[in-house]
């Protein structure tokens, strides 16, 4: 359903409510203007102006079942009537289902769930773990990822959000991750990105000293910093460190799991187990705020005579995991890896390839799934991005363009420094997609005359 009319004193009214009370997220107060929603159905969502956006963004890549999927929203409604709300110390149905579903579809080895609010705290619990269990505190993070905004979430961050909030957690280490675009190691090739960015991580567990590194998280495909598909033998290679070493793998898949780049949990793509896994958005697709760490049953094993000191009030809330359990069988029903996969390789990844053939900004296109990310460039031979790192106000003005031209079109984009990145919800249909594609397609022209400039 749309609305028929514009409802422009609801519009002024949501507006004036919303400005006048409400403080946004990473934002100067005064300097936002944010768009009153009337409604959303799958792909897409409208505005009380009566303008509908087909949704490339999933929000914040956590819609993966879309908007107001008829399962989640009646799977709330059933368990609003049967048991609002219980406290995490007793045991419920269907926080055991959804604990128990995780588990059947993480790697083998991993049989227990920590339900927490979110990806960040979910973040924050398994570091927490990784520390009691090794009895080691300090963690190695990637530059270019983001972990959540909660004290140790943001320092492990490696993108300019943590700047502002430092210092914070004093025991994180940053270290360069693969990026063969811009390799920071002079790789010619994929093979010798992740031959030397081993090397390079290698190198900082031997300086940092692995007696005192407990963990190292990484995001398995890297989310807002750049949709980062680790290339080839990297991940089992991280995998082999942590092994020598004594330290916990931790696995960020806040954004990339629950069908992203279709499989369960992307580490299954990459033949690579780690120690957690921690998890949120796409769980339920933030109906109502979920996530959790899959936790190792060597890990689990220790805390069995010894306490977890961590909780929440709120941990495997029934109105949360029910959406989670209903997600299951939508995915099962409905065959969402499948579809994901398919849409993928078959539709998303050829009209990209093209577009970057076809635009001179484009410098390239990676992804996979229905995950993607295409690089803007002001020159493809020395590939200077069309607008510096971490832009802002004028700086920031060619992207600024290009989304504005998206919205006209009917597509609201998710673009972030120089990048334009492809991720709908998971529903989409075929049709929806294509005139996506296209919008973004036509939009590119903006970014080519900006390149031209």
């Amino acid at each position: 359903m749309t609305l028929t009319s514009p409802d422009l004193d609801t519009d002024a009214r949501v507006r004036a409510n919303d400005r006048g009370h409400v403080f946004h997220s990473w934002s100067a107060q005064a300097l936002i203007d944010p768009l009153p929603v009337a409604g959303g159905e799958g792909a897409t969502f409208w505005d009380y102006a009566g303008n509908s956006y087909l949704d490339f963004s999933s929000q914040l890549v956590n819609l993966n079942l879309g908007h107001q999927h008829p399962d989640l929203v009646a799977a709330i409604q059933r368990q609003a009537g049967e048991l609002a709300t219980i406290q995490p110390a007793m045991a419920n149905d269907v926080r055991g289902e959804l604990a128990r579903r995780i588990a059947e579809v993480a790697p083998e080895g991993m049989s227990k769930v920590f339900f927490t609010n979110g990806g960040a705290d979910a973040n924050e619990n398994a570091v927490r773990m990784a520390r009691l269990v090794t009895g080691k505190r300090k963690v190695l993070a990637m530059y270019r990822s983001y972990h959540g905004n909660t004290s140790t979430a943001i320092t492990l961050t490696g993108d300019p959000r943590r700047w502002a909030n430092e210092p914070a957690d004093a025991s994180v280490v940053h270290f360069f991750g693969p990026y063969a675009y811009r390799s920071a190691f002079h790789s010619a090739s994929e093979e010798e990105e992740t031959a030397r960015a081993l090397e390079h991580l290698e190198q900082t567990i031997i300086l940092e000293g692995a007696s005192t590194i407990g963990a190292i998280i990484l995001e398995t495909v890297v989310g807002t910093n750049g949709v980062l598909v680790p290339p080839p033998g990297y991940l089992p290679g991280v995998r082999a460190l942590c092994d020598k070493y004594g330290i916990v793998y931790i696995a960020d898949e806040v954004m990339v799991g629950f069908g992203r780049i279709g499989e369960w949990f992307a580490v299954d793509a990459f033949d690579v187990v780690p120690d957690l896994i921690t998890f949120a958005k796409g769980v339920n697709s933030g109906y109502v705020p979920l996530g959790g760490v899959v936790i190792s049953d060597a890990i689990a094993a220790h805390f069995d005579t010894v306490a977890f000191p961590g909780g929440l009030t709120y941990s495997g809330h029934p109105l949360a995991c029910a959406p989670g359990v209903a997600t299951f069988e939508v995915f099962e029903r409905d065959g969402i890896l499948e579809r994901v996969r398919d849409l993928g390789e078959r539709v998303v990844e050829p009209r990209l390839r093209a577009m970057a053939e076809r635009h001179p900004s484009v410098g390239e296109v990676r992804g996979r799934g229905l995950f993607w990310a295409i690089e803007l460039v002001r020159d493809r031979e020395t590939r200077e991005p069309l607008v510096p790192f971490n832009a802002a106000g004028p700086a920031a003005a060619p992207m600024t363009a290009f989304a504005a031209a998206c919205k006209k079109a009917g597509l609201w984009p998710f673009t972030h420094f120089n990048r334009v990145h492809v991720a709908p919800p998971l529903v989409i249909t075929e049709e929806e997609l294509v005139r996506g594609l296209d919008i973004i397609d036509e939009a590119l022209t903006v970014a080519d005359e900006a390149a031209a400039s």
